[in-house]
Order: structure tokens, then sequence, then C-alpha cells
């Protein structure tokens, strides 16, 4: 006896679709692996120098809303990023720590002496010598990547369908939400069930 399965082919195995879903999902990551790495060896080619972004080279050197957004793009690995988005994570890390503008122009500026430190191991390299902006940089990338600021019980969301975290997946997945309809949606037969 054949499987009423086997015969059908337009019937697709869960597994299948599971293999080229995680075979997407492997490339994905390799190629995002790929341009990372060339975004932080590049030199001098491609708009950058020492492995320094353009616009981040010429950063300015105090703490305002442009040297914050410069400094955020070489933190994300980001060529822009939505102004009003910008701006407002800007006031919430301001208003959550007053010394923020001057710890943004320290990190700037700590930057542009260690030319082309990847920014994913930037806190890592500040964490002994400077734990004041390994904790700014910590806070940046938390506000970008989670839309959160602040600590508990002073939290602020500053973002939550913008936050970066969503990036990887948003081909693929809806953004979590608590409720994706009027309460007890789930309670009511489908229509044309």
């Amino acid at each position: 006896m054949t499987d009423v399965h086997q015969n059908d082919k337009n019937y697709a195995h869960p597994r299948v679709t599971h293999v080229r879903s995680a075979g997407r999902r492997t490339w994905l990551l390799g190629a995002c692996a790929a341009a990372a790495a060339l975004a932080f060896t590049s030199t001098g080619r491609f708009g950058t120098s020492f492995g320094i972004p353009s616009a981040f080279a010429d950063a300015p050197a105090s703490g305002g809303l442009d040297a914050f957004l410069a400094l955020s793009q070489h933190l994300t690995a980001r060529t822009s990023f939505n102004p009003v988005l910008g701006k407002r994570v800007y006031d919430a890390l301001v208003h959550a720590d007053n010394q923020f503008p001057q710890n943004v122009g320290a990190l700037n500026t700590w930057l542009q002496g260690h030319g082309g430190v990847p920014s994913d191991t930037v806190t890592q390299a500040l964490q002994t010598d400077q734990p004041v902006l390994a904790k700014t940089v910590s806070a940046i990338m938390r506000a970008w990547y989670l839309g959160l600021v602040g600590e508990m019980p002073h939290v602020q969301v500053v973002a939550y369908e913008s936050a970066l975290m969503f990036d990887p997946v948003k081909d693929v997945l809806t953004i979590p939400s608590y409720c994706r309809d009027v309460p007890f949606y789930w309670t009511q037969k489908p229509s044309g069930a």
C-alpha cells in the first residue's frame, strides 16, 4: 500500500519547508557576517579610512545629536537612522544620564584614536580602561536594539516596531504584540468555519 501523499506532486512535506527555511536562514546569516566583516576590514576603498566610516571619521568631538548619530552608525554598522527616532533616542539618553553628551564626545574621540576597532569589541576594549564609556556604549546599543532607555524602575520605551532587534527576521516574522485583535478574539469561531 502506498502513501496517498507520495503520489501527490503538490504536497509539500513539512520537513522540506523547514529545511528550505533553515537553509535560507543559514545563507542570510552568512551573508550578514560577510558584509559585517567587509565593513570592518576595508581600508580606504569603499569610502572608509582604517575601518572607520567616512561619516564617523568626521564626527564632531562634541556630544550633540550629530555626534551621537555618527557614533550610532559606527556601533550598529548602519548607514542612516530615522531622524525622528534618532532625536527621540538621543533625548531619552540625555535625560537618563546628564553626562551622556560628554560621553558621546569622549567615545568619538576614543574611537578616532583607536582607528577601526570593530563595534562588537568596543565595549570589551573600554571595559578595563574606561568603564563609564563602556556603559554608555551599552546604553546606546540597548536603546537602538531593544528600544529601551534607563534602568528599572525608570525605563522608557523609545521604540518598539523600529527597534533594530526585529530587522534580521522582518521578512518572515510579524513583530509580536500582546493583542493582535480585539480582546478575546481567539474565542470566536473563524468566519467560514
